[in-house]
């Protein structure tokens, strides 16, 4: 077993095989998880063998690296999520390239995807950032503010907003992260209350490598998960996964 964890497709494994006690646990259906390998710095050769491990959703942070890959595992029956801080001026290269934005953390930038989305001719799908610690580190809506935003969201015709994305802030332990992803779920159900026609509450991506199962717990819907199959990076990578 050991030597097994020693290899991309046997973390793959590992990471399923928590996924599904996770949610046995929860009295979920382990099948309305799904697993994003966060893949920002992984060379497409890595990418491929966690593809063949069964890995179906792949989550990269910038543009510029994602393109090439997108480009080279397409045929591979790869859903493709862009997972980092979105600037303004890149949403046209990311538009259209990724099934979901998981990172939309302001009105401003809604409305460019909408922009972007409408000269495409196409709807992107999104989730909405939730700063939940109130950390000024990380962009986001403030839990309050998602609220007063939606009315506004409910008009841009080119978004298909299916629920939240958070990332709590640093905790000792996974446990200790429960609470946020409570939150969250929280958060979702009251927004879901206000009745928006356009607006679907049903994905909470939350839920990283050292706390993804007590996620899972609590209701994500996506865990983006990164070290846990692919091994430390080198660089600091603890925001996405």
């Amino acid at each position: 077993m050991d030597s097994e964890l020693g290899t991309i497709a046997g973390r793959v494994r590992a990471v399923f095989d928590e996924i599904h006690r996770a949610a046995v646990r929860a009295g979920r259906a382990p099948d309305s998880v799904r697993l994003l390998a966060a893949s920002k710095t992984v060379t497409v050769e890595r990418l491929r063998e966690a593809v063949d491990a069964g890995i179906r959703h792949l989550g990269e942070n910038r543009v510029q690296e994602a393109l090439p890959k997108i480009e080279t595992l397409d045929r591979e029956g790869v859903v493709w999520h862009f997972i980092g801080t979105l600037q303004r001026r890149k949403v046209k290269s990311v538009v259209g390239r990724f099934e979901t934005i998981h990172s939309v953390d302001s009105l401003a930038l809604a409305e460019e995807i909408d922009r972007q989305a409408k000269a495409a001719g196409l709807k992107q799908r999104v989730l909405l950032e939730v700063n939940l610690g109130g950390e000024s580190s990380k962009g986001g809506f403030a839990p309050a503010a998602v609220a007063a935003a939606l009315p506004a969201l409910n008009q841009l015709e080119q978004l298909d907003i299916r629920g939240l994305m958070a990332i709590p802030p640093p905790m000792p332990t996974a446990e200790d992260a429960r609470p946020y992803f409570r939150q969250l779920r929280e958060l979702a159900q009251a927004l879901t209350a206000q009745g928006c026609r356009n607006i679907n509450m049903q994905e909470l991506s939350m839920g990283m490598s050292h706390d993804y199962a007590v996620a899972i717990e609590e209701g994500a819907t996506y865990v983006r998960v990164g070290t846990a199959i692919f091994g430390a990076r080198s660089e600091p990578y603890h925001d996405h996964t």
